[in-house]
């Protein structure tokens, strides 16, 4: 089922699945495994060289010497344009620091360099967008519409399970993003689209 607001045409399994990010298991995988990288826009790609020496000292140097090499950004066997990889797999924004989660410290997770660079007030930038909306994908239709899925992923398990622990929907979780790539009101009618599809399953 598909529900539609405004332009944005969104799959109903984001109002109805549950999903919480829990990095204190999952340590941040999404951001190593796969074969790309994110997917991000022309305007990403300066926002990335514009903020690139306030992170540079948090990359790795094998991401360093692909940066330096092909740029921020590369082309994938799709066409679309998505961050570069290191070793075939691991985003090279990516770095690994521990992280204090409910009053312990969870060792060795993997961060975005640029998120965390924007946490500790260093940089005014967060992240490219497709990053902060996962696991929800956006798309071009070619009637100009926006498409939102759900992409499903084995290593998100245990954000799944979590979901279903604190009765969180991926519409829910994600609200920050949401309303910061399509406006307040667009986020409040989509709630509103989520209770009526309740009301009526």
């Amino acid at each position: 089922m598909i529900v539609q607001i405004d332009n944005v045409l969104v799959s109903s399994d984001i109002l109805t699945e549950y999903f919480c990010c829990d990095l204190a298991k999952c340590k941040g995988i999404c951001c190593i495994e796969g074969d790309a990288g994110a997917p991000i826009t022309l305007e990403e790609i300066d926002k990335l060289e514009e903020n690139l020496d306030a992170v540079k000292h948090d990359m790795s140097i094998p991401a360093r010497l692909v940066v330096e090499a092909q740029g921020v950004a590369c082309t994938d066997k799709d066409g679309d344009l998505v961050t570069s990889i290191v070793n075939g797999k691991d985003c090279v924004f990516t770095c690994y620091d521990d992280v204090k989660i409910n009053d312990e410290t969870v060792e060795n997770c993997c961060l975005c360099v640029f998120e965390k660079a924007f946490r500790c007030g260093k940089i005014k930038w967060q992240k490219p967008l497709s990053c902060a909306l996962y696991p929800i994908r956006e798309s071009t239709l070619s009637n100009g519409l926006t498409a939102l899925a759900y992409h499903r992923w084995h290593v998100c398990k245990d954000a799944v399970e979590k979901g279903k622990e604190l009765d969180i929907r991926i519409y829910q979780f994600l609200k920050e993003p949401l309303i910061r790539r399509f406006g307040e009101e667009w986020y409040e009618a989509l709630c509103v689209a989520a209770i009526q599809l309740k009301i009526e399953n």
